[in-house]
């Protein structure tokens, strides 16, 4: 019985084992850390969500352990040599410590700012100077997750039994050959069969939206996901195009169409302005008392951006605007372009460099100049690639800053202050010939949620660690107008603010998950009460693009996901979003599509839903069909 113990195989299958352990160790942590967002399991459903969690640690362990796997089985006498056992010793424990505890544990933070699985989009999207600075930071706040993974290390290290000696269960000579040649072949069948998810004709290589077999509850669906699967199964995927075809392109564009063909006139025309979009980082609708009254009701602090509410009050307020993504890098084509991102971020989409014609690249055609805003540096999180793509002339950033100003306003993190790179912008804007459009997009209501040591005594702590910052920026904004409220260019000024996505950080139980996760600010400000009022129609950041067109005086057709608030009434009135599954958020409530066939999967039971349940599908078919081509024009 000792000598089975001690076989290749047996050795290799409690190594593997250990590695099971790891994981589901690692998917502890996950939990206690995300609990809020991901709620407690049910007793009733705890068997499938391990039947789950099992599956797709298979797939991770195969991905990362495959090679270690047939090496450990290799019929030769050759892996018995000294050199060859300590080759494998070590394969195992670093492979390991980087893709099974490192990858899982670093997800572990990382998902309650994005609420999706760490994938490979993660990985070419992490290019920033200060990536090694912010893991450092994140590593210090998270110190007992890195003493966990140390544990984890020294757990494979231990219980690898390097000093074990190995006995093959078969002589020497040709039994030898062919017992081990059966092993390595059954071993390697199996290692397919695992890294596809099974092997029956009807099986499919397993892909993250399968988690949603096991619970239909997507935040449980992220419980059940785990790396290397998900970083190893995405490589490669951006570049792939997939999707349903359930309209003839006749009938597609009777559906829905992205072309947009505008009226000889407007609701309200304020041609010639100028256009100043803010992005701001993180702003949830829950943070502001204007929108969200009752959740202030019996708490001490009303609010956190009292200023940011005052223009509210005052101008065209979008009460239920929705993001129509989780990330930074999604919002920019939203709101620039009204252009979604579904299954892969569209910045990080080899297609997305194909012909368009965005807000940016309209405009500067209308005699407009051009800017784009960031105080991070030159080229960090990929914005300005994609602001100079969708037709920005001038991209300024913290080089441009400091050029002027010295360096001692960097905030050690992301880069400039809000406060001083807004005041930076006015005079910016203030030398800009006119009519000109500007984005910019926020930094400091972000992780590491610091704000300068001037205000840390002034400002409200709140009821997460977000909402100071919040409150900073909302009295950048306050100086900001302040001082620029008099100029000529102000005046003449479009102004809009819309957040990129919520606020990793939530206090209220409704904010936490689907729709209230996606609920944030938005609306658009004119110094001269041009536009005033409320839509409490469902909005998205899709819908930006087509409002600004439609406000200054475009008559010509153009291309966009998103409707003109103003001029659009016949076009849905819904949010989109991906989450592991294709969601659309309408009056009549949400409508649910499964990622591989489109069927409907929730949908209130009404016609009208039932038509817009039709719609929402020949939108994504519409999505899917210009990635395809790569064109995103109305002359396509």
């Amino acid at each position: 019985m000792k000598r089975l113990l001690h076989t290749p195989l047996a050795l290799l299958v409690w190594r593997i084992a250990l590695l099971y352990a790891a994981l589901m160790l690692c998917r502890a942590a996950f939990w206690v850390y995300n609990a809020a967002l991901l709620g407690p399991p049910e007793w009733s459903e705890l068997g499938q969500l391990v039947a789950g969690s099992l599956k797709f640690d298979t797939v991770s362990v195969v991905y990362a352990d495959g090679v270690f796997i047939l090496l450990s089985l290799l019929p030769l006498h050759l892996r018995e040599r000294r050199w060859y056992r300590g080759m494998l010793f070590w394969y195992y424990v670093i492979v390991n410590a980087v893709l099974i505890a490192a990858a899982n544990l670093a997800d572990t933070v990382y998902f309650r700012y994005t609420q999706k699985r760490f994938t490979a989009d993660e990985i070419f999207f992490a290019d920033n100077d200060n990536s090694l600075q912010l893991a450092g930071k994140f590593m210090a706040e998270n110190w007992y997750l890195v003493l966990l993974w140390a544990g984890l290390v020294a757990l494979l290290a231990w219980g690898y039994r390097r000093r074990t000696h190995e006995e093959s269960v078969f002589s020497r000579g040709w039994a030898y050959y062919a017992g081990g040649t059966a092993v390595f072949a059954l071993a390697a069948g199996l290692s397919v069969a695992g890294m596809r998810g099974g092997m029956t004709r009807m099986t499919r290589p397993i892909t993250l939206s399968n988690a949603m077999l096991y619970t239909a509850d997507s935040g449980k669906a992220n419980l059940i996901l785990s790396n290397p699967f998900c970083i190893l199964r995405t490589i490669g995927s951006a570049g792939s195009v997939k999707y349903r075809k359930y309209f003839t392109p006749e009938e597609l564009p009777q559906r829905f169409t992205p072309v947009h063909r505008p009226a000889d006139s407007a609701a309200v025309d304020l041609t010639g302005r100028n256009v100043m979009i803010f992005i701001m980082e993180s702003m949830s609708a829950e943070h502001s008392a204007f929108l969200h009254p009752e959740l202030y009701a019996d708490l001490p602090e009303k609010g956190f951006t009292p200023f940011l509410d005052s223009l509210m009050r005052n101008g065209l307020t979008f009460k239920r605007m929705y993001a129509n993504g989780s990330r930074s890098i999604q919002a920019m084509p939203s709101v620039l372009g009204s252009i979604p991102s579904f299954r892969t971020p569209f910045v990080l989409m080899p297609q997305s460099l194909g012909e368009s014609r965005q807000l940016p690249a309209m405009l500067a055609d209308k005699g407009y100049a051009t800017a784009f805003f960031c105080g991070s540096e030159r080229g960090s999180m990929g914005f300005g690639a994609y602001a100079r793509s969708a037709g920005v002339e001038r991209l300024v950033s913290r080089e441009d800053y400091e050029a002027k100003h010295g360096t001692r306003d960097f905030d050690g993190y992301w880069g400039i202050w809000d406060e001083e790179f807004l005041q930076f912008t006015g005079e910016e804007l203030t030398a800009m010939p006119e009519p000109f459009f500007a984005a910019l997009f926020t930094l400091s209501s972000h992780h590491p949620f610091v704000v300068p040591e001037k205000y840390a005594a002034t400002l409200p702590e709140g009821y997460t660690r977000i909402h100071k910052g919040v409150a900073y920026d909302d009295r950048a904004f306050r100086l900001f107008f302040q001082r620029f409220g008099g100029e000529e260019w102000f005046r003449r000024t479009i102004f809009v603010f819309v957040a990129d996505h919520v606020s990793s950080e939530k206090f209220a139980e409704e904010t936490r998950s689907y729709p209230g996760n996606m609920h944030i600010i938005g609306f658009i400000y004119t110094p001269d009460g041009a536009l005033r009022g409320e839509v409490g129609e469902i909005t998205q950041q899709l819908d930006i693009m087509p409002t600004l067109l439609g406000l200054t005086g475009n008559r010509e057709p153009y291309f966009a996901f998103g409707r003109d608030v103003l001029n659009e009434p016949q076009r849905p009135r819904w949010s989109v979003s991906y989450d592991g599954r294709f969601r659309a958020l309408t009056g009549e409530g949400a409508i649910v599509l499964d990622d591989s066939d489109m069927n409907v999967q929730e949908c209130p039971a009404t016609p009208a839903a039932d038509s817009l349940a039709q719609n929402f599908r020949a939108l994504v078919q519409q999505y899917y069909t210009h990635i395809e081509k790569k064109s995103y024009t109305a002359n396509d």
